[in-house]
């Protein structure tokens, strides 16, 4: 199990933080406080990362933060421009990152210019990958302003799109160069977003760590009601507990596969729903079938059930899936889930809160009853 102390919370003020993601030469930091965001162009001159930046970000939030973001950088006397594309996971298309790509050639961009991913994790994963693959390669930066993004999607370089046949089939592993967390925006993020999130962090806790899943237990007045000092305490956390699994396995040949606790399932309910549904509720439904599956196969007491139900419930995420959903449909997703190795469809698993191993020799009957069909 891999412990990193939750820190201290300072009474109504976060204090600025920074976590390092050790990876050699790709190393780069997570700065986690509240009014960051002011601070980002100093923080870029300093780092001399590139001569220009491009900031992608999705219409809602280049509303709300886009025309922020390049006074703060003019400011620090950096050009930049903004690039926005329509909001959602339907964007999430190659077809959006060739429309993207031609802007920044239109603009002139080129192998000494550099991106500012401004959003949540779809405009992280697009932007990101954009940056992979324009002139093979150019540096970007992740301003996450979802909760998901904070907590997870925006540390350790996955980037990528999403097919008709599934999520995130077409990516790479691209590290950022610096992700800058901001807690303020988070009251700005409509409810629903802000919950899903939880999933992402409950994740965390029912995985790796049983004292943060406790942790979150305890705090679960604080957290909802958008408490600072709780709020910066439990992203920090994520973000130290994701460092240290990504340095150990950065492209997911191994431990990393654990982060996708609740996902296998998760992402077929999720594409199932046309991707109308909050990934982070089809997390948390993810989170219970495989825990379900878990106690089928024998590797956990049904306690565990009941422990994650009740702290998903807590946090007023859902843990059913839609009756509606069709289970053939489910059923075909999960057979070309991208952690789908020579046909067998790997489950990350849990054997007791804080513990998980890999799994990928599961049967038919015990999926499908799962899934409920």
């Amino acid at each position: 199990m891999i412990r990193v102390d939750c820190g201290k919370e300072h009474g109504g003020e976060t204090m600025e933080q920074t976590i390092q993601v050790g990876l050699g030469e790709r190393s780069y930091p997570v700065v986690i406080g509240a009014t960051i965001f002011r601070r980002i162009g100093t923080k870029l001159q300093t780092m001399g990362l590139a001569k220009r930046y491009a900031v992608i970000g999705d219409d809602r939030v280049a509303s709300l933060y886009g025309q922020q973001l390049l006074e703060v950088l003019h400011g620090a006397g950096l050009a930049c421009e903004l690039i926005t594309f329509p909001h959602g996971e339907a964007s999430k298309r190659l077809d959006t990152i060739e429309q993207l790509a031609s802007r920044l050639a239109e603009l002139g961009f080129d192998r000494k210019d550099g991106l500012v991913a401004l959003g949540g994790g779809v405009t992280g994963d697009m932007t990101g990958f954009l940056a992979s693959i324009y002139m093979r390669g150019i540096p970007f930066v992740q301003i996450p302003t979802s909760l998901l993004a904070q907590v997870d999607s925006s540390v350790g370089g996955k980037t990528g799109v999403d097919l008709p046949q599934g999520k995130n089939l077409i990516g790479a592993f691209y590290q950022p160069k610096a992700v800058f967390i901001d807690t303020e925006v988070l009251q700005t993020l409509p409810r629903n977003e802000f919950l899903g999130g939880m999933a992402e962090v409950i994740k965390y806790g029912a995985s790796i760590d049983a004292d943060f899943f406790s942790w979150l237990s305890q705090k679960q007045v604080a957290i909802l009601g958008l408490d600072p000092p709780a709020i910066a305490a439990m992203i920090r956390r994520c973000c130290e507990l994701k460092a240290k699994v990504v340095e150990q396995d950065e492209r997911e040949g191994g431990l990393r596969r654990i982060l996708n606790f609740g996902h296998t399932i998760g992402h077929a309910v999720e594409a199932a729903s046309g991707y109308r549904l909050n990934h982070g509720f089809a997390v948390a439904i993810g989170m219970r079938a495989v825990a379900e599956l878990a106690v089928r196969i024998g590797i956990a007491d049904s306690s565990v059930v009941a422990e994650i139900v009740q702290l998903l419930r807590a946090y007023h995420l859902p843990t059913d899936i839609p009756p509606e959903f069709d289970r053939a449909a489910l059923r075909a997703y999960l057979s070309v889930d991208k952690k789908t190795v020579g046909g067998r469809i790997c489950f990350v698993l849990p054997e007791r809160i804080g513990k998980v191993r890999i799994a990928d020799q599961v049967g038919e009957a015990d999926i499908a009853a799962v899934l409920g069909a």
